[in-house]
């Protein structure tokens, strides 16, 4: 894929015609790795041209699938590839393209980006006084209750297997690690919604890297209590980019885990480990067809 291709969005087949899934989904993954831009100036200095608002989504190279299936379903905006990255941008400028995403993301958002959600409402009702259009409140309801969290560790978490054996007594183990940084860009802590996430997997956060430019919060299961509730989250809200299949290789190591055979089964799990995150080679994108219905 060239620099310079990219897709468009088309009809869609409406947002009202999604399941009510996609829209806490989408929030998760906006303000794990989403930007939501606001102009501060009617026109550009420079140029005297209008400004215009945005949204964001990163993605990495290897789940532009799964952007361009959002972009599908949203039925507005554009992908393009990021320079010298591997990188995709899945952006959102035209007045319907945010007005579909406002419809799916109202009321689902729990970090401090719904700060930059509300002003981007209020800049769409001053341009356009006709739209009356309303800021609900931050989502208060339990993570477990929607897809939130699902697209939270799209865009922020990894799946990771440990296997040191050079040791006599090899050591085995699994977890799910999510970090983030400490501040939001308006300077709001983000250790609330990491004490949430680690609150329902009963994990602790931990501050990280306080001696660096970009101190972090980080969580990470790692006991079968914290692991079995991650499973039984996942399994009913799943993922839709390729940590899916990621997960699914990780849910099969955590088996052995769970039934005490996993000193028994090294190989396979060494095995099953050599094909996962960067090492990853096949990949399925069956399961997209269910991102509209979720």
């Amino acid at each position: 894929m060239g620099e310079g291709e990219g897709w468009k969005g088309g009809e869609g087949i409406g947002v009202k015609g999604l399941g009510k899934g996609l829209g806490p989904y989408l929030a998760g993954l906006i303000e794990g790795d989403g930007t939501i831009i606001v102009p501060k100036i009617e026109r550009s200095f420079k140029t005297g041209k209008l400004t215009y608002a945005s949204i964001q989504i990163a993605f990495h190279a290897k789940d532009l699938p799964l952007a361009v299936m959002l972009l599908k379903l949203i039925g507005e905006g554009s992908i393009n590839k990021r320079k010298a990255t591997a990188a995709y941008i899945l952006s959102l400028n035209s007045r319907k393209g945010l007005l579909n995403m406002i419809s799916l993301l109202n009321g689902h958002l729990r970090t401090p980006k719904w700060f930059a959600f509300s002003d981007l409402i209020v800049w769409l009702n001053n341009r356009d006084s006709s739209l009356q259009l309303q800021i609900k409140p931050m989502e208060k309801e339990s993570l477990i209750s929607n897809s939130w969290l699902s697209g939270f560790i799209e865009a922020d978490g990894s799946f990771q297997v440990r296997t040191s054996l050079k040791s006599k007594q090899p050591r085995l183990g699994c977890s799910l690690e999510i970090s983030q940084a400490r501040q939001a860009k308006n300077g709001e802590d983000m250790f609330p919604i990491l004490n949430s996430i680690g609150e329902l997997l009963d994990v602790k956060v931990n501050p990280i890297r306080g001696d660096r430019k970009n101190p972090q919060y980080r969580l990470r299961t790692s006991t079968l209590q914290s692991n079995l509730k991650l499973v039984q989250y996942l399994d009913k809200f799943p993922l839709y980019s390729s940590k899916r299949l990621n997960y699914q290789d990780w849910r099969k190591i955590f088996q052995y885990f769970l039934e005490g055979t996993q000193l028994n089964n090294v190989n396979k799990i060494l095995e099953i480990k050599s094909q996962m995150n960067d090492r990853r080679t096949v990949f399925n994108w069956d399961h997209l067809a269910e991102l509209d219905n979720i």
